[in-house]
């Protein structure tokens, strides 16, 4: 029978990691597919909102239809949603200030799942998608393949990403409370 140190029993058992551990290569990776996906989508919506690019409508119809949902004035709304996800989204790609670009993505979200309510979850599924991955990305933060990494401004966890969905939330509430 062999004895163990509490020493080498603390090396043997399995250590939780956090995000920015450099024994995790794979978290990281997958944290960079998750902010250029996520991030790439929403510039595009934000693209086709704004500029009718990627098939979209432009903003003189996108500022129509958000007049239509009870966004008034619709152009000022349609506007804020596209600028909203393409910074939030330009953001994300970068893993550049990552609790506010998900604060700024899921605030947009929020909005675009009460706007689209009314059809169902055929409706809101994509918007709720979105919303999912960018309050993941909230907390987890950018991993190590990002602009944040290692910087004073670096920012991860609990309490930054209860920070961003709180602030996202507040975002939205005054936005659907003024439209």
């Amino acid at each position: 029978m062999t004895t163990t140190t509490s020493a080498e029993a603390a090396t043997e058992a399995p250590a939780l990691t956090s995000a920015h551990d450099t024994s995790r290569p794979g978290s990281d990776i997958g944290l960079l597919i998750l902010r250029i996906g996520f991030g790439a989508l929403l510039v595009v919506h934000g693209a086709q909102k704004l500029f009718g690019w990627f098939g979209g409508y432009g903003l003189a119809a996108t500022a129509k239809g958000f007049g239509s949902m009870g966004y008034n004035p619709g152009r000022f709304f349609a506007t804020l949603a596209g600028l909203s996800e393409i910074t939030g989204g330009v953001l994300l790609v970068l893993g550049l200030l990552t609790p506010l670009a998900a604060a700024i993505a899921l605030g947009t979200m929020i909005n675009a799942v009460h706007a689209d309510w009314a059809h169902g979850f055929d409706g809101y599924q994509l918007p709720l998608v979105y919303a999912v991955a960018v309050a993941a990305l909230a907390f987890t933060g950018p991993g190590r393949i990002s602009l944040d990494h290692g910087r004073p401004w670096q920012r991860a966890g609990a309490v930054w990403g209860l920070g961003a969905i709180v602030l996202a939330v507040v975002a939205a509430l005054i936005t659907l409370a003024v439209s």
